[in-house]
């Protein structure tokens, strides 16, 4: 136990140093700094020092934050939508999401620089890394649920607080510690993370998040029945726990998973994601010539780029619209087999329809799209002095705004039709124009939303020469616009004026973008 906290210390300090460096290195690329942090820099204790008590308070920060806003969104999303059940629907929507979580929060395979530079560098042992990295884990995770869920839970005057929030605690942690040991399992047997495999991804989210929103039909998970599953994830969170202590193999573990990111080169923790987005399928290398006639100079650019990464651009819309498609049929379904929901159904849409203006805005893939087009193209032609021409830049994002624009069009379509068809089922009749309405409604969003990535894209460039999202303008831009989205999704107006407004809105933002990219991306769309 002692080695194994002593090598816990030693990490942290090499984990410590490294992020100190890294502020630094942030720090003096910033205009203001820049003559001010010279290398020299890197030699200054009291520099380091000041660095590293910031650094330390913001990862804290960051992860109080991170857990504290995700139980209060949960008693929020209790309040407002379930205000006759709040106790039952937070611990019922906790209770699926927790084991969600189990699958698709696993850490202790996580390929990050420091499991790299302790592991491979410092030659530490990885056995006992591996536990260290374990305890640590627990201890985390212990401590911060424990304080956020007390504050929660006594916001709902349960007596005895403690009691409850322990609770709770045991179950997510040893939640936690199995999802843990299966992963590790699955790699074992498979050779890969089991979140890679897309189709059980997305099979268990679609599973858990059903059950999570049960409460809609008013149908909680009873509270005895809570202690018993907490009992059974006890006992079987022991037995992984005594698996986890006796893996004496994590070296050849790490090792497979380093080779897998291919770490050593690229640099980054999540560049096996990013490699996927540059690779290229075989079968999209041949392009159909009778696409290609006709086109030329940047159309022909962006046709080409298209056509070759049409797999990587087009993949998530896809699997969304089959998601969406699966929803709106459960939801035809539940209509005309319980007329009950008709006339609730058919006013969230006619006269709630600004709620999909959040939705939306998490189903729009235009940060992926820029994304792919970041490292497959931009990356490399940024190193030419033509391409940051105002005439070019324009010229191909005006082709870009188009090819985004098609990609979220496929689930905005389906939102749309379906919609459509949810009103013309229900009981209340609506005119031709107010289901039209409806769905230009839901097109001009996702038209807006395409446009609003690709002009952030191109205004504020966050990624560096290492392929790294490193700019923290662009994830204040994208909080602001969540924020100012879910502000206004709880406006209530019939689906025309929504609709009229939204297709104005989008209109006036098309021309004060391209207005903007012609004379500011000049100056940002460039590396870092």
């Amino acid at each position: 136990m002692i080695q194994m906290i002593k090598l816990l210390l030693k990490s942290f300090q090499i984990d410590y140093s490294y992020t100190i460096n890294s502020y630094i290195y942030l720090l003096s690329r910033l205009p203001i700094l820049k003559d001010l942090f010279t290398d020299d820099i890197y030699q200054s204790k009291f520099i380091k020092y000041i660095v590293g008590v910031i650094s330390i308070i913001i990862n804290i920060g960051k992860e109080f934050f991170i857990k504290f806003s995700y139980y209060i969104m949960l008693y929020i999303l209790s309040i407002k939508y379930f205000p006759n059940n709040i106790i039952r629907s937070f611990f019922h929507i906790l209770f699926f999401l927790t084991l969600l979580g189990m699958f698709i929060n696993n850490k202790l395979l996580n390929t990050s620089k420091k499991h790299y530079f302790s592991i491979n560098l410092f030659n530490m042992d990885s056995n006992l890394y591996f536990k260290s990295n374990f305890l640590w884990l627990i201890i985390k995770n212990i401590v911060l649920n424990v304080i956020c869920l007390y504050i929660i839970i006594d916001k709902l005057l349960l007596s005895p607080t403690i009691l409850y929030t322990l609770l709770f605690v045991i179950f997510i942690c040893f939640t936690r510690i199995i999802g843990e040991s299966l992963n590790i399992i699955f790699f074992k047997k498979y050779k890969y993370i089991w979140y890679t495999n897309t189709k059980l991804y997305f099979s268990i989210i679609l599973i858990f998040l059903g059950l999570s929103i049960l409460p809609i039909y008013n149908v909680f998970i009873p509270l005895f029945l809570i202690k018993i599953i907490t009992i059974i994830i006890s006992i079987l969170g022991i037995i992984s726990i005594i698996y986890l202590l006796n893996i004496k193999d994590s070296k050849l573990i790490y090792k497979r998973l380093f080779n897998i990111t291919n770490i050593m080169n690229n640099k980054n923790e999540k560049d096996y994601l990013y490699q996927a987005m540059v690779d290229v399928r075989k079968k999209d290398r041949k392009i159909d010539k009778k696409i290609l006639e006709r086109k030329e100079g940047y159309d022909l650019f962006n046709t080409i780029f298209f056509e070759r990464h049409k797999h990587i651009l087009l993949r998530s819309a896809r699997k969304y619209a089959v998601i969406l498609a699966g929803i709106y049929i459960f939801g035809i379904y539940l209509m005309l087999t319980h007329s009950n929901y008709n006339n609730n159904i058919a006013e969230l849409l006619h006269l709630k329809l600004a709620v999909f203006i959040i939705i939306m805005f998490f189903i729009n893939r235009g940060a992926i799209i820029t994304q792919a087009m970041f490292y497959n193209c931009d990356y490399a032609m940024l190193n030419y002095n033509f391409y940051k021409k105002p005439k070019v830049i324009l010229e191909l994002f005006k082709k870009r705004l188009l090819t985004v624009v098609k990609v979220n069009l496929i689930p905005a379509f389906v939102i749309g039709i379906g919609n459509i068809i949810l009103m013309t089922i229900s009981k209340n009749t609506y005119s031709i124009t107010t289901l039209l309405t409806t769905f230009l409604f839901i097109i001009s969003l996702s038209v807006l939303y395409s446009v609003h990535y690709l002009v952030i894209y191109y205004l504020l460039q966050p990624f560096n020469k290492n392929m790294q999202p490193k700019k923290f303008s662009y994830s204040i831009v994208t909080l602001v616009t969540y924020i100012l989205t879910y502000s206004i999704s709880d406006i209530i107006l019939p689906s025309e004026v929504l609709s009229v407004s939204g297709v104005l809105i989008v209109i006036v933002y098309i021309i004060i973008s391209l207005l903007l990219v012609y004379k500011i991306a000049p100056k940002t769309f460039k590396l870092y």
